[in-house]
């Protein structure tokens, strides 16, 4: 259970990682990476299918939503804007901006109604320099990784090591622990066996040693291997049982399934209120589609 609570606002609704709260679901989708025809609309400026990725998230279980705009040979400022706008205007729900472009960050922020969170800054001395004193400019909370110019460290006291400069970073900054979101980076198992096992081990420590609250890219761990939801929903609750709080993550039902699931199994969901509630959403709406569905034929 992390010691802390990360509150992250959009204009009207609030979002608390961490505590004994439920897990943070951010849906991953409003990302171009891999996504051809997503990035050639972006390129030509039709923002549509971040208001629709926006909004299938949020109806699958995304309780906050990461943007990036990462694409080559754009004005990825200006585009990141221009897709916060759109992601705003679509739902309620908070944003993470995803952007590894200093200028794009502040250009996001600048635009943001609400308490951001900030992906991301590393261990590496300019990177803490230049974008903690953004993130505490704009009020903001941000997540750290776990690794600094030399790459990311083989074992899970090398990464404890850099979270520790972060987070103290960052109260240099006036950033207290509750606004930095730590990831611990997960690997892909299907590129080295051990690399689940490093990011749980790392997971353990940050929570035990620091309490912060964490954050990572959970489809990582499948990259490269077939039915990548099945490892995924397998793979969550692992991590929730270290002390993961949160996690950029795939909205598909079985992902978002294995979060709720264990949100009630690990004590963070009360007596089952929300998972029922979720089961009654669910019966009501197929029995609604059923009505509604036309008669066959005699």
């Amino acid at each position: 259970m992390s010691r802390y609570e990360t509150v992250l606002r959009s204009r009207t609704r609030e979002v608390v990682i961490g505590g004994s709260g439920p897990f943070c679901v951010i849906g991953e989708r409003i990302n171009p990476t891999g996504r051809k025809l997503f990035a050639e609309e972006l390129r030509s400026g039709d923002l549509s299918r971040v208001g629709a990725d926006a909004v299938t998230q949020v109806a699958a279980g995304a309780d906050m939503l990461d943007v990036n705009a990462g694409i080559p040979l754009v004005d990825e400022p200006q585009l990141l804007q221009a897709m916060l706008r759109a992601a705003q205007d679509a739902v309620e729900a908070p944003i993470c901006i995803d952007s590894s472009v200093v200028e794009a960050l502040e250009a996001g922020l600048s635009v943001y109604e609400g308490k951001a969170l900030v992906n991301s800054v590393t261990a590496e001395d300019d990177r803490l320099e230049l974008i903690l004193p953004l993130v505490a400019r704009h009020g903001a909370a941000v997540v750290g990784l776990a690794n600094d110019e030399t790459g990311i460290p083989a074992t899970a006291h090398e990464r404890l090591r850099h979270v520790r400069k972060i987070v103290a970073a960052a109260a240099d900054f006036g950033i207290g622990p509750e606004d930095v979101v730590i990831d611990p980076l997960a690997m892909t198992v299907g590129a080295d066996t051990e690399a689940v096992t490093v990011t749980l081990e790392t997971i353990s420590l940050i929570a035990s040693e620091l309490g912060v609250n964490m954050c990572l890219g959970a489809s990582n761990v499948s990259f490269g291997l077939p039915q990548r939801h099945a490892l995924n929903a397998a793979f969550l609750p692992m991590a929730m049982a270290a002390g993961l709080t949160s996690a950029i993550m795939s909205t598909a039902e079985v992902c978002v399934q294995a979060v709720r699931a264990a949100d009630l199994l690990l004590g963070h969901d009360p007596w089952g209120a929300s998972w029922i509630a979720a089961h009654r959403a669910r019966v009501a709406a197929e029995q609604t589609a059923a009505q509604q569905a036309p008669a066959a034929a005699p």
